[in-house]
């Protein structure tokens, strides 16, 4: 529930990649991955080195695919993580109301992921909590698979979570994390192409109990 700024178009001319799946590993935030995105009491969100308030545009409509002539490697790179910076932008909103009402999170999320989410947000609800702060974030392109179908990306990020803070509704005092929980912990999203050469982002874990 950040912001990510984190503005990518499509441009540049791709390598040709052969038959077989391409992957191409870059250098991520460390951190093993565990668990979901909620914890005994909510607490997500992010805003990246360059804050989870990616471009506020919305995610622009029959991107060509990651292997299509004309796309560059590094071009694919920043799409997908202008749109983890939406989603997280988004996210944001969701669990600061506990509630996905009123966002555009279907446009970053796939039905599962989304689900997910809201399982959390509806255990939010359920015992009177709300996020309130901001998240950092440092999301790196992990790996890039361009040849499979769907074309998947891994999106690592390093979570800082020290401004985040998890409010009781009914009372409107802050309910401190867990003891020993890093204020910074690793993240991972894995990140799917489809329809229309839009990414979404179709799982995502954090292990709050790795710092990074």
């Amino acid at each position: 529930m950040v912001t990510a700024r984190q503005k990518g178009t499509w441009a540049g001319v791709v390598s040709r990649c052969g038959a077989g799946m391409v992957v191409l590993l870059l250098a991520g935030c460390g951190g093993g991955i565990e668990g979901g995105e909620y914890d005994a009491k909510p607490a997500a969100g992010v805003s990246p080195r360059s804050s989870a308030t990616a471009s506020n545009a919305p995610d622009s409509p029959g991107t060509p695919t990651p292997s299509a002539p004309g796309v560059s490697v590094t071009a694919v790179k920043a799409e997908v993580l202008r749109v983890y910076g939406l989603m997280w932008a988004e996210k944001v909103k969701a669990y600061r109301a506990a509630s996905a009402e009123g966002t555009d999170l279907k446009q970053y999320m796939t039905p599962d992921a989304l689900r997910a989410l809201e399982a959390d947000l509806a255990r939010m609800s359920k015992e009177h909590t709300a996020m309130r702060g901001d998240l950092g974030h440092e999301p790196e392109v992990a790996a890039l698979a361009v040849d499979t179908q769907p074309p998947t990306a891994t999106v690592k990020d390093c979570v800082d979570g020290a401004r985040w803070q998890t409010l009781d509704t009914t009372t409107g005092w802050r309910i401190p994390p867990p003891a020993g929980q890093p204020a910074r912990y690793a993240a991972t999203a894995r990140m799917e192409q489809g329809a229309g050469g839009r990414w979404k982002v179709a799982e995502y874990t954090a292990d709050r109990t790795r710092s990074c």
